[in-house]
């Protein structure tokens, strides 16, 4: 009596295939089951590794568009603050020989000035004085052209010129008693550029004291 010979596997598939074998099931229909699983578990890791792979690219490429972000913004920044400054340095060239850009006189005894007059709603019209291209060039890549503004803050004792000023020396640090020496000093503030016009650019605002003997 012939006996036909079994496969053994040594896991539970082939316990499987040998019992299949035994009840007269096809061996190349059993191979090709298990084929079919094999693939169908090779599609599943292959999907969640693409998955995985699609999430680090997208944080990647989030990153990327962030740091852009805050380097254009801090550029940006940079020169709207070196656009102030210039506004500014023009400002106080002309205090001294051109007058008639002082704004209103914030002096005791004169109008209550707030500390950001382009915010002040009794700021006199035409006090906002635009710097033209004479007095400097604006870039092109700044928003718009910068603006200040003026005001007469008054008299003030003025320090000796001789020995500098030093808040906390004691009277020999200034002029001789008894002697009232003093000074008019001027607010000036600026800024970068109109918001009305820069839009969604960077706005900065400066703002200093100066005097005129």
């Amino acid at each position: 009596m012939s006996h036909e010979p079994v496969l053994q596997w040594p896991h539970a598939a082939g316990r499987d295939i040998t019992a299949a074998a035994a009840s007269g099931i096809p061996r190349a229909a059993l191979h090709s089951a298990r084929a079919h699983r094999q693939r169908g578990v090779a599609l599943v890791v292959a999907l969640i590794l693409l998955v995985v792979i699609t999430l680090v690219g997208l944080a990647a490429v989030r990153g990327t568009i962030m740091q852009q972000k805050m380097a254009s913004n801090l550029f940006d920044q940079q020169i709207a603050f070196q656009s102030a400054e210039a506004a500014m340095r023009v400002a106080a060239a002309q205090v001294a020989t051109n007058p008639g850009i002082v704004a209103r006189n914030c002096a005791a005894g004169g109008v209550i000035c707030l500390v950001n007059p382009f915010t002040d709603s009794k700021l006199p019209a035409g006090s906002i004085q635009t710097v033209t291209s004479g007095q400097f060039t604006t870039s092109t890549v700044a928003a718009s052209s910068p603006q200040f503004v003026v005001e007469n803050m008054g008299n003030f004792a003025d320090p000796s010129s001789s020995t500098g000023f030093n808040q906390s020396a004691n009277a020999k640090q200034y002029q001789a008693p008894g002697a009232s020496t003093t000074a008019i000093f001027y607010r000036i503030t600026a800024r970068s550029g109109d918001p009305a016009v820069v839009g969604d650019r960077a706005v900065v605002t400066l703002q200093a004291m100066i005097k005129q003997g």
